[in-house]
C-alpha cells in the first residue's frame, strides 16, 4: 500500500466524519474549513437527497445544515433521517439567519438536535457540538 492510501485509511480512521450541507458560500466554506481544523474529516453536500444517502453510507459522527434553500425542504431531510433507524441517532446541528424564526421553529419540530443562528455558529461552534454530541 502507497503512503497515501495508508494515510487515508489511518486518518479516516481517527478523524470523526461531519456532513455539511448548504447552498450559500458563506458560512458554508468557512464552517467546514473550521470542521477540519477541529480535526473533522468534512463532506460537504449542495442537496437534501445526497445529505440522507451520506448519512446512511458513511455513518458520519454529525450533521450540520444549512436551512436556507431555494431548491429544496430542508427540514423534510432532517424530519426524514430522524424517521430512519440506520440514521436517527445522527446529530443535527441546523442554522440559519437569526430573523428566520419560522425556520428554525420547523427544524426544531423535524428533529434538528440544536438549530443555531449562522451569527452565533462560527463563534460557538466548540461549544455547539459538545452540546450536541453529549449521549442522553
Amino acid at each position: 500500500m502507497q503512503f497515501f492510501e495508508t494515510h487515508f485509511i489511518l486518518e479516516s480512521m481517527t478523524q470523526p466524519l461531519a456532513l455539511v450541507l448548504y447552498e450559500k458560500l458563506l458560512p458554508g466554506s468557512q464552517l467546514a474549513n473550521r470542521l477540519r481544523d477541529l480535526n473533522y474529516r468534512v463532506q460537504t453536500l449542495s442537496d437534501t437527497e445526497a445529505l440522507v444517502h451520506s448519512a446512511r453510507q458513511d455513518k458520519p459522527l454529525l450533521a450540520l445544515v444549512d436551512l436556507v434553500s431555494r431548491r429544496e425542504n430542508v427540514c423534510a431531510a432532517i424530519s426524514q433521517l430522524r424517521q430512519e433507524p440506520e440514521t436517527q441517532h445522527i446529530p443535527v446541528i441546523a442554522f440559519a439567519p437569526e430573523k428566520s424564526m419560522d425556520l428554525q421553529r420547523a427544524a426544531r419540530e423535524a428533529g434538528a438536535n440544536l438549530v443555531v443562528s449562522e451569527a452565533a455558529l462560527l463563534t460557538h461552534l466548540d461549544q455547539f457540538l459538545e452540546q450536541a454530541l453529549q449521549i442522553e
